[in-house]
């Protein structure tokens, strides 16, 4: 057959091959590696091979896997029972014969010969790695296909690292690590003649497998599809290496020994033949008998007699004939005795590969020259191969372009010259960004100043990153990555790697080895010397991608502006190809924000936004196997003991396939890989373990689940891997973050470890629980005592035993399948846990950089808890604070609704009725209404339960603030019910005081009206006119209202003062309260505050110097003013409750977190008779305004009128009809429909300003005071500035009272609210008439006037929850009143008609809004006010207001702190205002101290011993604390001159800030966008 014809047959069968395994699509070279890395259902459910086209990859999967049984486990299992049955039969007819294939059974060789075909150069790579580490043979030289010459696999083998101890480095312990083309290692080839009944496979495998289980290192005929009949195997030559451990009891050979093997007979394949025979240092010929056709082949070998061996089986039968063919052969070659070995039938196969063995021993000894695979490339050329490496030439020679500057000067002195940006001025700007949050060296400098002059500095360096220029290095290595093909730079990124490896490999073992020796000595110096040696000698792929990421995080002026726009599209391609993006740079402990956000924004955009994320990180001792059990989890690439130093994190994006996302619920899953924790050589470094803990924190923070990867042998380390954990975990769920923890137990043998292990599982609980507990301690949360306070963690869901990865003893152990196995095991459950309990909130990429960034801000601080701010926590936060204010808006409104109806039904009780029947009647709506609070505080804990199960508000990070929030609840229906239960007591009061003015005036009434009817009488005997009657009735009046007396008038200020007496519970603050007799000339003066207010010394001192307390009082007294003020507008006589509100307004104001300074009783006395005697005036004079307008005579000349024009009608018998019910409607519904609608309106108001589009501004306190704030900046009023801060309360008030005020003056929104309460009463008393007309028995009323007060009662009747109308007003306007009721009824409704057309036309024409809002009964002010307020507290150090939502929380925090200057504070020794901002000292190591440390200097860091319920954080980025520094230079003086100090020394750089900057910062602090 010609050579043509052999190739075409080749090439037909190979594809019929491809086809028959589906994958011709892939053929040539077409299958990449990204397609594998995909999670689907195959990569975590094995399932059984049902098909021809699911083998690839099943074997794929788990070669990636490294699972050692990849080749046997691939024959397909479609075989029907039955068929299996008929196999037994001997003689059925149809029994299969070797040499007749089955068209469901492969051959593992035909298999592997068609992957690599089908393989790009970089998949082919891989495979080949894995193949190596289970120990398998690799192809050399592969079959042709595709009209080519067989090909010499160079580059598939490129990779191939191996380490080796041969015994002349036994006594030494050293070893040598070598690429395994570039060794020169002796190299054996085993081929056989056509005849050849002995396998040479499996003769190879017991030699190379002496001293180890037998390993079927090549495949033969023994093995599962070993003896299926290959199709496109013949020709393969495959190698492998046996490498010595350095044991002598182990080591079959003293040194490595390479060994090829040629399938098939080598009369077919002679080229491959010849390869080997000219390359090898010895050549075995396995053959029975040698035909014509060989023997002529073999005698024209050069070199035969030194390398050629024959082994011959020796058979029963005509064996003679065929030993003699092979005498003749042995004769003609000349080979000596040595050189032929017989395999004699008594000898099996164990005894004759000992001898084999023996003979490649002794041939070893005569061993020269050897040649490494790499130098075999020209020998390959010469005989006509082709060589795969050739296709990559353009991608090496650009790869050694970049490393030729590294040959000559050195790593070290290269990496300074090409990767200049990630040099000393990364590492110090790394450092510097650290300081800035720690201020530990601030020295002599104040904590404002050392920040101004690190930032400075930081600009400083960040400007020479800015101007530094792109080495030529840099330059070519970003146009390779940027070629728009993807396997080219997927093959020069590969060289780079390989490049770097071979250079930095001899180097670093010789430092390694010097750094092992030193650390045995314990010299901290020499080791920290050696550890930066070793960085600076290390050198990959990734320190160039570094370099990039940081050429545009800088944004170098070396490139242009595209160039250096289009690298996060570039790196975010990369990270979907399958390659790891470098997170934490672990040389500068420090993460490039904007490259890495950048970066994955680009992916977020190139998947079309659709990227939600699920990740996961394994934390472990270093050299653990942290990476290798990644890489066997999901066949990906993490570097594994590369011979490099790299420190940090990675991450690397696996892609789900569509079969899995619903159920796994994401889009990627990202797994993170760092650098070993705790690694035990580094231990003794000082920063070792703040390193260590910084990087744990951080990526346990990003992960959704943890993986702890323990390695048995290392059980001290393990501890001090488990306290780091711990901290990290610790810190998790104080922020709201709930990461699942699996711990992975390697090394354990046993196969029943997960059951016997139960003592170390326990034991490892207990550890957890002595972490937790020292770091529950560290971080000040008594609270937490055990491991699962902190996680949900079951000792048999979350541990996972997994038994060693060698097999054996390396370097010649394959991996252990159980190891593979458990892998697999751990990955399928692990996947498994997420699918049953996906998160609620799954981060997409811009959320997952949110947090990255708040992350890596809070670990810069040492105080992670009590630092941590992250934006989305402050959203998920602030929204639902925005829907707690709005339900307990919804609870307020139904409570006041029914409140304001309540009090009109207790106004409408029966005056004839017993006060003993009103008390119950009150009683039984107090229970009511405590029945109702009680349903809404239900209603309202749903609404808050309801919302933590919602989806998409990222519920999970508020975790924390729930029970803040339910306590909250709990505390507003509390304080609900206390105002409602006062207020009906209040409104009971009233009525009791009404009662006894209308008892008085009733009494008067009756007289007046007996007169009036006796006048009547008089004058009907005679006629007089008009005017005549008009003086009768005038000089009737003036006898009858002569001698009227009203209440008596109280001493008010006596019953103020007795209610104060009352207040002090203290007998002998009531002693000298005796000595008080008289309110009357308390507060007639301004109040001072003077030394016997305060008690120690030094407060005595600081009186004189500081007008802190002065501030305080000051404060509390315009609050009360306020407070009495209101009380005193509202229409009703003087309560003794105003006076006991007050009081408790004061303790509320005297309690530590709300005042400013410690004070004593006596301080307490003066201040609470100054307001009270103040109180008292405005109370005295509320009270007598009460009598002047009930007093008798008064209310009768009301009436005056009326009572002349109903004598006048009465004498001359005329028809009163209409002007009857004007006056019923004028003097009786007219009062009671106004107060409805002032009952109403505050409710109404705030309901307008809450549902309108300035609702924003009162949705939540944290946008209330960004709008406060950002109005105080534009408006540029100092004393407006000085209010806010220093008498807050008053300034928030009169804002919200602005406020209404402008919105309610605005297209007269008053009078629109006015008359929608006026057509609702309007309705009701209309609704209301016409079903008074219908008697009980459903019939009108009679047409009589006896029914109109029947008309009025069932009136009243069906509006007693709506207004009061006055009975006896009633009575007084229809006194005499002679119509019929059916005409009155009209005539009624025609007056309600004109009332409606009279309050619209006053609603109108009224602009006094003030006098409106003031009057009202329920304050829209007040109730806006107690919704923004929330609890009241301030900052201890700047008193900025606490912004937590509800009021009962346990924590308070600010958005924004202050100056501490701003809050009075001054230096002890200048006398000048403090310009330190609390963010910064809190986290410096300055101190403190106040009344509350009794003066004793205190720690800022530790300020939570005396503010526990406080947190200080920092501010979210260095401009938001802008605006309080612009608001501090601008008016330093003035603040000096009011707080009698001395102006601040702000830093210069404060200066230069513009109001555009504090604006900013104003955003950035609130997080507006």
């Amino acid at each position: 057959m010609s050579a043509m014809n052999t190739e075409e047959g080749a090439l037909t069968a190979l594809l019929s091959f491809l086809v028959k395994l589906g994958l011709k699509d892939y053929y040539p070279n077409k299958l990449n590696l990204r397609s594998l890395f995909e999670i689907n259902k195959n990569s975590f459910e094995e399932k059984s091979v049902l098909s021809l086209e699911e083998i690839p990859w099943s074997f794929l999967r788990k070669l990636l896997q490294m699972n050692a049984e990849c080749r046997s486990s691939i024959q397909s299992s479609i075989r029907p029972e039955e068929n299996i049955e008929e196999d037994n039969d001997l003689f059925d007819e149809d029994l299969y014969t070797a040499d007749d294939p089955r068209d469901d059974e492969v051959n593992p060789l035909d298999l592997i010969v068609a992957l690599f075909h089908c393989a790009d150069s970089i998949l082919q790579q891989e495979m080949a790695l894995k193949m190596s580490m289970c120990q398998f043979s690799l192809p050399l030289l592969l079959p042709s296909g595709h009209k080519s010459q067989c090909t010499l696999m160079l580059w598939a083998l490129r990779d191939i690292v191996k380490e080796w101890r041969p015994h002349d480095m036994s006594e030494s312990r050293g070893f040598v690590e070598d690429n395994i083309l570039q060794a020169n290692i002796p190299f054996f080839s085993f081929v056989r003649l056509k005849n050849s009944s002995l396998s040479k496979s499996q003769f190879l495998n017991h030699v190379l497998s002496r001293g180890q289980q037998n390993c079927n290192i090549f495949i033969h005929r023994e093995v599962e599809g070993g003896a299926v009949k290959r199709e496109i195997a013949d020709g393969l030559v495959e190698v492998c290496w046996y490498l010595p451990c350095g044991k002598r009891s182990l080591d079959v050979f003293p040194g490595p020994v390479a060994f090829a093997d040629l399938r098939g007979d080598i009369s077919e394949s002679l080229t491959q033949f010849n390869f080997l025979f000219q390359v090898s240092t010895a050549t075995f010929v396995f053959l029975d008998s040698v035909e014509e056709s060989e023997h002529r082949f073999l005698s024209s070998l050069q070199d035969v007699k030194s390398k050629l061996f024959l082994v011959v089986n020796r058979k029963g039968g005509n064996a003679r004939e065929e030993m003699m063919s092979v005498k003749r052969l042995v004769e003609e070659l000349g080979l000596q005795k040595n050189k032929v070995k017989v395999k004699e039938q008594r000898l099996n196969v164990a005894e004759f590969s000992k001898k084999l063995c023996e003979v490649i021993k002794a041939s070893l000894l005569d061993v020269k020259d050897t040649m490494s695979i790499e130098d075999m490339v020209g020998k390959a050329v010469e005989l006509g191969l082709s060589v795969d490496e050739s296709k990559t030439d353009a991608q090496r020679k650009a790869a050694e372009e970049i490393m030729d500057d590294i040959g000559v000067r050195g790593i070290p002195d290269s990496k300074k010259r090409n990767l200049t940006l990630q040099g000393t001025n990364w590492k110090r700007l790394s450092k510097l960004e650290k300081e800035e949050c720690r201020l530990k060296t601030s020295g002599d400098s104040g904590p404002e100043d050392y920040k101004c002059k690190l930032q400075e500095e930081k600009r400083q360096i960040r400007q020479k990153q800015q101007n530094s220029d792109a080495s030529k290095g840099m330059k070519r290595f970003i146009k390779c990555l940027s070629t728009s093909d993807r396997e080219k730079r997927d093959i020069f990124l590969k060289w780079m790697k390989l490049k770097f490896n071979t250079h930095s490999r001899g180097k670093l073992s010789v430092l390694r080895n010097e750094f092992k020796e030193q650390c045995k000595k314990k010299d901290v110096k020499l080791i920290a010397e050696l550890d930066q040696a070793l960085l600076d000698s290390s050198l990959g792929t990734e320190h160039y991608m570094r370099e990039m990421g940081l050429i545009y995080e800088f944004s170098t002026s070396s490139l242009t502006a595209d160039e250096i726009s289009q690298l996060p599209g570039l790196a975010a391609e990369m990270l979907l190809d399958g390659y790891p993006l470098e997170l934490l740079d672990g040389d500068a402990s420090n993460v490039p924000e904007r490259w890495v956000t950048d970066v994955l924004m680009e992916l977020h955009k190139k998947v079309g936004q659709r990227s939600r994320l699920l990740v996961l990180t394994v934390l472990g001792v270093q050299s653990s196997g942290k990476s290798t059990l990644l890489n066997t989890m999901f066949g990906v690439q993490f570097p594994v003991s590369s011979g490099r130093c790299t420190r940090g994190a990675f991450m690397l994006f696996l892609k789900v396939g569509e079969d899995l996302k619903r159920e796994l619920n994401c889009d990627f899953i990202v797994l993170i890989d760092t650098e070993g924790l705790k690694a035990p050589d580094l231990a003794q470094l000082e920063d070792s373990y703040e390193h260590d803990n910084q990087l744990a924190t951080f990526v346990i923070g990003l992960s959704d689940a943890t993986i702890i990867n323990i390695a048995m042998e290392n059980s001290t380390e393990m501890k001090d891997v488990l306290q780091i954990a711990v901290h990290a975990f610790l810190r998790m769920k104080e922020i709201g973050k709930k990461p699942v923890c699996h711990f992975v137990h390697q090394n354990v043998s046993s196969v029943s470890a997960h059951d016997k292990n139960m003592t170390e599982k326990k034991h490892l609980l207990d550890q957890l629980n002595e972490m937790t507990q020292i770091a529950a301690e560290m971080e000040k949360k008594p609270s937490i005592k055990e491991f699962t306070d902190v996680l949900d963690y079951d000792m048999d869901k979350n541990n996972w035993h997994i038994p060693g990865l060698w097999h054996g003893t390396p370097p010649m152990a394959p991996v252990n399948t159980g190891y593979s196995e458990a892998v697999a095991d751990f990955k399928k459950n692990l996947l498994q846990t997420v699918k049953k309990d996906p998160c609620n909130e799954v981060s997409q990429i811009p959320e997952f950089m949110e947090w990255m960034k708040s992350l890596w801000q809070a670990v810069k601080y040492e105080n992670f808890i009590f630092s941590f701010r992250n934006t989305l926590v402050a959203q998920a936060y602030d929204n639902l604070c925005k829907e707690f204010n709005q339900w307990e808006w919804e609870f307020r409104k139904e409570i006041l609704t029914w409140q304001t109806q309540a009090e009109v039904e207790i106004l409408n009780a029966d005056n004839e009725s017993e006060v003993e029947s009103w008390k119950k009647f009150v009683v039984g709506k107090k229970s009511e209404v405590s029945d109702k609070i009680t349903d809404q505080q239900t209603t309202m804990r749903g609404k808050l339960s309801d919302y933590y199960k919602m989806k998409g508000k990222q519920v999970h990070l508020i975790e924390k603030y729930k029970e803040d929030f339910l306590n909250s609840v709990k505390g507003l229906a509390d304080e609900i019910k206390r105002y409602v239960l006062a207020k009906l007591d209040c409104t009971l009061e009233l009525k009791l005081s009404l009662k006894k003015v209308q008892d008085i005036q009733r009494e008067y009434k009756g007289v007046i009206e007996q007169k009036v009817m006796k006048l009547l009488s008089d004058c009907n005997a005679s006629t007089l006119t008009e005017e005549e009657l008009t003086q009768e009735f005038e000089k009737m009046w003036a006898e009858a209202t002569g001698n009227l007396s009203g209440l008596e008038e109280r001493d008010i200020a006596a019953c103020v003062l007795k209610q104060l007496r009352k207040n002090f519970c203290n007998i002998n603050v009531n002693e000298a309260l005796k000595k008080v007799t008289d309110l009357k000339e308390m507060g007639t003066v301004p109040f001072k505050t003077k030394r016997k207010h305060v008690d120690t010394v030094m407060q005595k001192l600081q009186h004189l110097w500081e007008g802190n307390l002065q501030s305080v009082a000051d404060r509390i007294i315009d609050s009360c003013t306020r407070f009495v003020h209101d009380k005193v507008m509202t229409d009703g006589d003087y309560q003794d409750s105003f006076t006991k509100d007050l009081l408790e307004k004061i303790d509320e104001s005297l309690k530590p977190g709300y005042s400013r300074r410690k004070t004593n009783i006596q301080f307490e006395i003066d201040l609470k008779l100054h307001i009270c005697g103040v109180a008292s005036r405005e109370f005295g004079k509320m009270h007598k305004r009460f009598l002047s307008d009930n007093n008798p005579h008064t209310q009768l000349e009301k009436y005056k009128t009326q009572y002349l024009s109903d004598f006048l009608d009465l004498y001359k018998k005329q028809d009163h009809c209409q002007r009857k019910a004007k006056d019923f409607v004028q003097s009786c519904i007219k009062p009671a429909v106004k107060q409805f609608i002032c009952g109403s309106l505050g409710v109404n108001i705030v309901d307008y300003i809450l549902t309108s589009s300035y609702s924003a501004e009162y949705g939540s306190r944290t946008f209330f005071q960004y709008n406060i704030q950002k109005e105080l900046l534009q408006q540029e009023k100092f004393m407006s500035v000085l209010s806010y801060i220093d008498n807050y309360e008053i300034y928030v008030k009169d804002w919200i009272f602005e406020r209404i005020w402008q919105k309610m003056s605005e297209d007269k929104t008053l009078c629109k609210l006015k008359n929608n309460n006026l057509q609702v009463i309007y309705k009701k008393i209309s609704e209301a008439i016409d079903r008074a007309a219908i008697g009980e028995d459903g019939a009108p009323l009679p047409d009589n006037k006896e029914s109109i007060t029947k008309l009025i009662s069932n009136m009243r009747q069906h509006l007693i929850k709506d207004i009061s109308v006055s009975l006896e007003d009633a009575k007084t306007t229809l006194f005499q009143i002679q119509s019929s009721c059916h005409s009155f009824i009209q005539c009624l409704k025609d007056s309600m008609k004109e009332l409606k057309d009279q309050l619209e036309e006053e609603f109108s024409n009224s602009d006094d809004i003030d006098e409106t809002l003031n009057k009202l009964p329920i304050k829209p002010q007040d109730q806006l006010f107690k919704q923004l307020f929330g609890c009241g507290r301030q900052c201890p150090f700047c008193y900025a207001p606490c912004e937590a939502g509800g009021k009962e929380h346990k924590q308070h925090h600010a958005a924004i702190h202050r100056p501490q200057g701003l809050g009075r504070h001054q230096y002890e020794s200048s006398g000048k205002l403090v310009d330190s901002l609390c963010t910064t000292s809190v986290h410096s190591d300055g101190k403190f101290k106040n009344t509350d440390t009794k003066e004793e200097w205190h720690p800022y860091k530790d300020y939570k011993e005396y503010y526990p319920d406080w947190i200080i954080l920092p501010d979210s980025t260095i401009e938001a604390s802008d605006y309080w520094k612009y608001v501090l230079v601008q008016y330093n003086d003035r603040f000096a001159e009011i707080y009698e100090a001395e102006p601040a020394d702000v830093p210069e750089a404060w200066r230069g800030l513009t109001k555009e900057q504090a604006l900013k910062g104003l955003n950035d602090a609130f997080n507006m966008k």
